[in-house]
């Protein structure tokens, strides 16, 4: 098919609720490592990864190596059936997860049906049925999902029964009018609040991401998990970690970004990096609260033997690679340069995140903190004729996301930066001649 053939298929064929980052849709035809080239032969560089999802860089020739051995010795069984490669990642899994503490998993195919796991897993643990999620959060596509989300914009039915919105810890636009850290972390205090007019005060659960993806890498103060932590268990709830973006070292250091703040969950969520490309969902837990899940249950392409032996395969690569050290340091590497760029831009409003998961949000003002929605429209057209891949999120559309491969070095950030900082001047010329 041509490009329009195709383009022309997708509007023919397709749900419109698929939606694309530009004017017009852009055409992937192949991509290898950090780069991905369009149909008509275009060279992009990658620093977006397929929405946070190819951790080891595209079509990784050690990963596809296991993968094309094991297509050729047993592809499908369904969870019905004991196969090694199952057995092999879970137990991967449980040796790296925070103090080794989550050791029982259960595979599925995406993120959304790992966290529809997680919240059924706490229900029945607990005994209770109230969750507890953030605002501005994403936590997948299905309705239960789509409840848990605090997002308008990703709700397109309505609300879920026994799920209420805390306040998330979105420092730059604080909801209180406060300043960290003379705020005494008041949006996670208020969490007790929460619970006490909105739930039963009996509740089983908590589900936040450790830094909130599609809100923008909204990243909280270090005590914010801590003290949330603490008021749901008292109020009987367990402790979920959607880790579908931040999950297998992104954030630098550590295996999971809930661990940057020092707090050990009951039950994670993971998916996207995981299988690097590989449709999979994880969902691990205590063995005492995966133990609650009674009765029988299946995933007819969970934990197949050939995303498993995948998702093996880019754990095996992330460690023998040191890529948790990589994210530290290369993505210390691509903060400095994005403050830089914040000092030359004055578009630019807010620079955040960790490791290699960092996002700018820009602004028309940086006193008033007007969202710059328009003109971040026109940094991604302009970003795309810079051959630069780039994410867009946040509650206003304003805030630029960054998430490249974690195995990317200084000399691809050194490209990235400068094709930003061309994208954001072009961006700056068109607001200046007008273009709004």
């Amino acid at each position: 098919m041509t490009k329009d053939e195709i383009i022309l298929a997708n509007k023919e064929f397709l749900f419109p609720a698929v939606f694309h980052y530009y004017k017009e849709p852009l055409v992937i035809a192949r991509a290898k490592n950090q780069y991905v080239w369009d149909a008509d032969g275009n060279q992009y560089l990658d620093f977006f990864g397929g929405i946070v999802t190819v951790s080891v860089g595209h079509s990784n020739d050690q990963v596809n190596a296991k993968v094309h051995q094991q297509l050729d010795t047993l592809q499908h069984v369904s969870t019905v059936f004991a196969n090694e490669p199952q057995a092999a990642l879970a137990k991967k899994i449980a040796s790296i997860t925070p103090q080794g503490k989550l050791t029982k998993s259960f595979f599925t195919n995406s993120g959304t049906e790992a966290n529809e796991t997680a919240i059924l897993t706490a229900r029945c643990y607990t005994g209770n049925t109230e969750i507890v999620a953030l605002r501005h959060s994403y936590h997948g596509r299905s309705a239960m999902a789509m409840g848990l989300t605090g997002q308008g914009a990703w709700k397109l039915g309505p609300a879920q029964a026994g799920i209420v919105h805390a306040h998330n810890a979105y420092c730059y636009r604080c909801p209180f009018g406060l300043t960290y850290p003379s705020c005494e972390v008041r949006c996670a205090q208020d969490m007790e609040e929460l619970i006490r007019t909105t739930t039963s005060g009996r509740i089983a659960g908590f589900i936040g991401e450790p830094i909130q993806g599609v809100a923008g890498f909204v990243t909280p103060p270090k005590e914010y998990f801590q003290i949330v932590e603490k008021i749901v268990r008292k109020h009987g709830g367990v402790f979920i970690s959607d880790e579908v973006q931040t999950g297998w070292g992104r954030t630098g250091g550590k295996w999971f970004g809930i661990e940057q703040w020092g707090v050990v969950p009951d039950i994670m969520t993971s998916a996207k990096g995981l299988g690097n490309g590989a449709p999979i969902g994880l969902t691990v837990a205590r063995p005492e609260v995966a133990d609650s899940v009674k009765g029988l249950t299946i995933s007819t392409f969970g934990g197949n033997p050939v995303t498993t032996t995948q998702a093996k395969a880019v754990l095996d690569f992330i460690d023998e690679q040191n890529l948790l050290t990589n994210c530290t340091e290369t993505g210390g590497y691509l903060r400095g340069g994005l403050e830089e760029l914040k000092r030359k831009h004055e578009i630019i409003g807010d620079v955040r995140g960790m490791g290699l998961l960092q996002a700018i949000e820009l602004v028309e003002d940086r006193q008033t903190k007007v969202p710059a929605t328009a003109q971040t429209a026109m940094a991604m057209e302009a970003s795309r004729e810079n051959r630069l891949l780039i994410g867009r999120g946040g509650m206003f559309g304003n805030v630029l996301r960054i998430s490249p491969p974690m195995n990317v070095g200084r000399s691809d950030v050194d490209q990235f930066l400068g094709l930003l900082d061309k994208t954001l001047a072009a961006c700056g010329s068109m607001v200046a001649g007008g273009v709004r």
